[in-house]
């Protein structure tokens, strides 16, 4: 899964509809361009390419002051917002996606009920946890990483992205339970401040 395909969604979505210069400032507004896929033309392109696969509409206006050629605005079709949740909801579960995917996931997560947030969270952190176990499996009790060279090094590698990923996982968990975020379906209102 790219990044762009997600981010391009999930920020059509939020504006209900626009033109692909908003789509790429708001990208760059969430500075999705220093740490994702999402450059100037591949937002131009997943517009284009999510538009003939019938995930989005088309609306042509009319040419700017400039005289020049019609915008063209896009808008999400029921398909693509399938299309949206079943990417997002993929990326927070999924135990090891790119961290520009999983960082598109984790910016779009308030689109999400709290429950079903924190439900595909456990899900990811079970997942790590698994994979963990199962590399640990197939290591003679008595390993001594240090002495197995480069491969000790790839195994401490996966190892620690476990570890890590799960920690972190469990933090934002934590956060959510907390109430962090105004997720979908809360009043801003009366959802408490956190730290």
């Amino acid at each position: 899964m790219k990044s762009v395909r997600l981010l391009v969604l999930g920020a059509l979505r939020r504006r209900g509809r626009a033109h692909g210069y908003q789509i790429r400032a708001d990208l760059e507004a969430w500075g999705a361009h220093e740490w994702s896929t999402a450059t100037s033309g591949s937002v131009y392109h997943a517009l284009k390419s999510m538009a003939g696969q019938g995930l989005l509409v088309t609306h042509e206006r009319a040419p700017s002051i400039a005289s020049g050629p019609p915008r063209i605005e896009y808008e999400l079709t029921d398909k693509g917002e399938r299309e949206y949740f079943a990417l997002l909801r993929r990326a927070l579960t999924d135990r090891e996606p790119s961290l520009d995917v999983l960082g598109a996931a984790v910016g779009l997560i308030e689109d999400l009920p709290r429950d079903e947030a924190v439900r595909m969270l456990r899900e990811r952190a079970r997942a790590m946890q698994e994979w963990r176990t199962s590399i640990m499996s197939h290591l003679p009790s008595d390993a001594d990483l240090d002495t197995w060279g480069p491969v000790g090094e790839v195994l401490r590698l996966w190892l620690t992205t476990a570890d890590t990923g799960a920690r972190w996982t469990h933090r934002l968990i934590h956060r959510l339970e907390e109430g962090a975020f105004v997720m979908s379906g809360e009043d801003p209102a009366l959802t408490p401040p956190t730290d």
